[in-house]
Parts: structure tokens; sequence; C-alpha cells
């Protein structure tokens, strides 16, 4: 622990090392170039925080974090509707989006199937996925899931569940690396994985 003289840089010292990926060295730095910045700079840094945390939303229908009811990818009038890609979480939709390539709508599921974990079907945005497919007429169910065992799983679950549907299930490519994420995942690598994209069954059989 380092020791400081004020408190109240300690203290903003602990709770920027709150941050993911962010160790008391570089917590320091911040906050040091933060005691730099003129007074209202640093104001109107922590308003902006505190204003994002008060008012963000999550999007009654694909789950998405939006300022508004509905999020501006589900609003839009450019998106192909027929089409729903499936990820588990908010960062595969900004991954997905940062490849230009899919144009259809989205569904975060908030998670995985997991029994390890504890994490069930009931526990994710499942149900509210079906009830879409309906309202939206969908005609194929993209499979944006991480290549894992949790995501299998939970791929496995959902087409089950929409067996006696007439909807095209398709999953992304191995082109992502099984065990891999898709948010770290380079551009043209996911891109690729789209636009190689398998109906569930030959992903069954193919691996």
């Amino acid at each position: 622990m380092m020791n400081f003289s004020s408190q109240l840089i300690t203290d903003a010292v602990s709770e920027f090392s709150r941050l993911p990926g962010i160790g008391q060295k570089t917590a320091l730095r911040l906050v040091l170039h933060l005691l730099k910045q003129p007074k209202d700079q640093v104001e109107m840094f922590s308003l902006v925080i505190k204003k994002m945390r008060n008012e963000i939303k999550n999007c009654r229908d694909c789950h998405n974090y939006s300022d508004s009811e509905v999020c501006m990818i589900c609003a839009s009038t450019l998106r192909d509707r027929n089409k729903i890609c499936v990820v588990e979480n908010i960062r595969d939709i900004i991954a997905i989006e940062n490849t230009a390539v899919y144009t259809g709508l989205y569904h975060v599921l908030g998670g995985v199937i997991s029994p390890v974990d504890g994490v069930g079907p009931d526990q994710l945005y499942i149900e509210s996925l079906l009830k879409r497919i309906e309202k939206e007429n969908c005609t194929e169910l993209i499979m944006a899931l991480n290549p894992n065992m949790e995501g299998d799983t939970t791929l496995f679950y959902i087409s089950k569940k929409l067996k006696d549907k007439n909807i095209k299930i398709t999953s992304i490519a191995r082109g992502v690396a099984f065990g891999g994420e898709l948010e770290y995942t380079d551009d043209l690598t996911l891109a690729r994985s789209f636009a190689s994209r398998l109906p569930f069954e030959n992903y069954l059989v193919g691996g």
C-alpha cells in the first residue's frame, strides 16, 4: 500500500485502483494528472461520470445500454430487422459494430449458461429473445457467443427452444479460436467469421 502525504489523494487513488486493469501506480498517475487540470475541467469530468451512471438505461428491446427507452440501433430504420445477432454482453456489440459488416439487430443475453457458476437460463434474457423473434418476424438468428463450453451450451439450449420455429439459426465461423473472446478478436478476423457463418446443424458437425 502506497503512503501519501494527503488522505484525499490516498482515497482518490484507492477509488481509481478499483477500476479493471488499473493498479495503484497507474491510479496515482491519473490522480496527479487531475490535480494539474483546471478545477472546472475536473468538475466537468466528475459531472459526466455521475450523469452517465444516474441516467443510463438498458434498451427495452435488446438490453444494450441506451440514453432512452430504445437504443439507437433498435430504433434505426436502416437496420435489417429480419436478423438478430445474439451476444453475451454489450462489449461484444461494440466489437461487432467496429467491423462494419453487420447491419441487423442485436440481443444481449447478459451472460451465458454456466452451471458451475450457478447461472441458469432463467437468469439470462432468453425469454425476451424468444418474444422478440415473434415480434420482429426474425428470419435469421445469428449466434455470436464466445467459442467456449458455456457459449456452446447456451447456443444449444436456445436452438432447442426454437426447434419448432421457422427460423434459420447460424453461428459465426470458428475464425475466433475456441476459448477466445469476441471483444479481444481483431476486426478482420471477426468480420470474416460473420461472413463465413454456418447453419447451426453444420456448426455442430464441423465444430
